[in-house]
């Protein structure tokens, strides 16, 4: 069993960044498949990046490519979500998500069956 923290959510305005933290217990999240999510009111939630289980490979939303960067820690049991040039459209509750091993489809909600409560993101125009 994984339990996944977030962190670093806020406030922000248009053009600035956030850095967000998924902190893993319960075992080491090495060769765990991550990823985080977002879901803006009354929409579903939605992919925004994901890297494989044992780093090499990432993923992104087109709509963050460019600006967001996914990076893992596994010695510190800790994802990452550098978040740069925010825009009003990233607004959301931010979600980490995890699964052992190999994700065929990292970008699938589903394909996750770890996650954690969410921290939110609000940027402002």
């Amino acid at each position: 069993q994984v339990q996944l923290v977030e962190s670093g959510g806020g406030l922000v305005q248009a053009g600035g960044s956030l850095r967000l933290s998924c902190a893993a217990s319960g075992r080491s999240f090495r060769n765990y498949a991550m990823g985080w999510f977002r879901q803006a009111p009354g929409k579903q939630r939605d992919f925004v990046a994901a890297t494989s289980w044992n780093g090499a490979s990432t993923y992104y939303a087109d709509s963050v490519k460019g600006r967001f960067t996914i990076s893992r820690d596994d010695a510190k049991n800790t994802m990452y979500l550098q978040m740069n040039s925010l825009k009003p459209e990233d607004t959301a509750v931010y979600y980490c998500a995890a699964r052992y091993g190999y994700a065929d489809q990292p970008m699938a909600v589903g394909s996750y069956n770890y996650w954690g409560q969410g921290t939110q993101v609000t940027v402002s125009s």
